[in-house]
């Protein structure tokens, strides 16, 4: 793969990741709340409203919307009413895409797998950062469980930057395996 064509690959898997985030929460938003008619997203991240969860497959799976002032799992929501804290949040997701592209546009052209896992987790990372400059919280809606244990709830940038991430980890570790057996 030449280094054009590796860059176009990275610069498509953004796009399409961003594009999905953005037009699936958009349909979130949608999703049911109660009481019926709360302000989006202030009254949700006040808890004066919550998002009511609608079945996918009973038991285990869940579209409800909820908006998460954090970083991943929620973490640091307490803090995030701090405008501070707040535009802390936006640096950091703003230099860490940049760091993301530029090893995107340094990883070797034949490279076809760290490209696309750059492209997944930048695309995430994109997604999640629009919802932040946006409401000032990112937009969650999707709850898996089983029965009564709930994991914390997500979005498809969340999935996008694991599955992004995993793939770097896996890449890193076949690589190392390699060198190993040079």
């Amino acid at each position: 793969m030449t280094a054009r064509r590796g860059v176009v690959a990275f610069a498509v898997i953004l796009i399409a990741t961003l594009a999905a985030d953005q037009g699936t929460k958009a349909w979130a938003h949608r999703l049911p709340v109660y009481p019926a008619g709360c302000a989006q997203p202030e009254a949700l991240l006040a808890a004066r409203c919550a998002g009511v969860p609608q079945p996918v497959v009973d038991g285990y799976w869940d579209w409800e919307l909820a908006y998460n002032p954090g970083v991943a799992f929620s973490t640091f929501a307490s803090l995030t009413g701090n405008t501070g804290m707040r535009v802390v949040l936006l640096l950091i997701a703003a230099l860490a895409l940049v760091g993301i592209t530029l090893l995107a546009l340094r990883a070797a052209p034949d490279d076809r797998l760290k490209r696309i896992a750059y492209g997944l987790v930048a695309g995430g990372a994109l997604g999640n950062l629009v919802d932040r400059v946006r409401d000032g919280a990112v937009t969650d809606f999707v709850r898996w469980r089983i029965h009564d244990h709930r994991w914390p709830i997500f979005n498809l940038a969340d999935a996008a930057l694991l599955i992004g991430v995993a793939a770097l980890v896996l890449d890193g570790l076949r690589t190392r395996r390699q060198h190993r057996l040079e």
